[in-house]
């Protein structure tokens, strides 16, 4: 990836500017320099923009468990790079937060805002995943902005699946297959397994569109979140993450594109449904 010092400063990230990072998409292309990227000002008649927000620099969703009731506060999913660059073996449980999300209408037209008070879960150590939860349930979010959530789905997608990458922050989207199940993802000093690559044409990420999330194609189901990208063909660097192969070779290809796995959330859950990192059978990083 870039200088990820100047990749921050051109971010405005002055509360990151003391931490090592990786490029951003993370936030959105790799963990690239926005900055240079130009957004369509327009969305695209194609994509349906309802449940995803925006957010400084970032993109997410408004999410829901797959038994989730209306009078549940909401959460929204993004990537743990647009809470912070988090170093490897770093873990946010529970930490309050203030933090703000445009909501968006069917083409994109913000109508409003919601508000976090905590950080339920981020980190950046093997995925790039944050949980907020929102200050409204989904019922009064229903009511104000006529917006229902996305589900994060329970399984694991599957190898072809077509999908959306619906960026918030751009307000545009990306379609295209889900090309192969990569085991061990790197990016600088930070490590991801079991991470999903894009299929070419039709995803080509840009910054910003970290956190996006990634929707199975037909669906209102999120299956993974969007977070890196290839920008200069280099090898395991930030900006320029790179493929592990069992045998320890390495494989990296300018403009290949990833995202995070979110089932992994389901197996944290204790028999009452409440998020719990000691749940038997967690995938998260405690």
């Amino acid at each position: 990836m870039k200088n990820l010092a100047a990749h921050i400063f051109c971010l405005g990230l002055a509360s990151f500017a003391a931490s090592n990072a990786m490029a951003f998409p993370l936030y959105g292309s790799s963990w690239q320099n926005i900055a240079t990227d130009t957004p369509n000002t327009e969305a695209s008649p194609t994509f349906d923009f309802r449940g995803i927000v925006s957010l400084s620099n970032c993109s997410g969703s408004i999410v829901r468990f797959d038994d989730s009731t209306a009078t549940d506060r909401a959460m929204v999913l993004s990537n743990g790079h647009c809470v912070g660059l988090l170093k490897p073996g770093v873990v946010l449980q529970n930490q309050s937060s203030g933090k703000t999300f445009a909501v968006l209408s069917e083409n994109a037209k913000k109508l409003g805002s919601v508000s976090a008070t905590k950080i339920i879960y981020a980190t950046m150590t093997r995925t790039d995943v944050s949980l907020f939860l929102l200050q409204e349930t989904y019922q009064e979010i229903e009511t104000k902005f006529s917006i229902q959530p996305l589900t994060l789905a329970r399984t694991q997608p599957s190898v072809g699946t077509n999908i959306e990458v619906i960026s918030g922050y751009w307000k545009r989207g990306f379609a295209c297959s889900i090309e192969s199940n990569v085991a061990t993802l790197r990016e600088g000093d930070w490590t991801f397994v079991d991470s999903l690559r894009y299929s070419r044409p039709g995803c080509e990420i840009i910054g910003g569109t970290s956190g996006s999330p990634v929707i199975a194609a037909g669906t209102r189901n999120v299956i993974a979140v969007n977070n890196t990208v290839n920008e200069n063909g280099q090898q395991c660097e930030v900006n320029n993450p790179c493929e592990v192969n069992a045998d320890g070779s390495i494989f990296a290809q300018k403009g290949y594109g990833y995202a995070q796995q979110t089932f992994w959330f389901y197996s944290c859950r204790d028999e009452h449904g409440q998020f719990d990192l000691s749940t038997p059978g967690c995938r998260l990083p405690k």
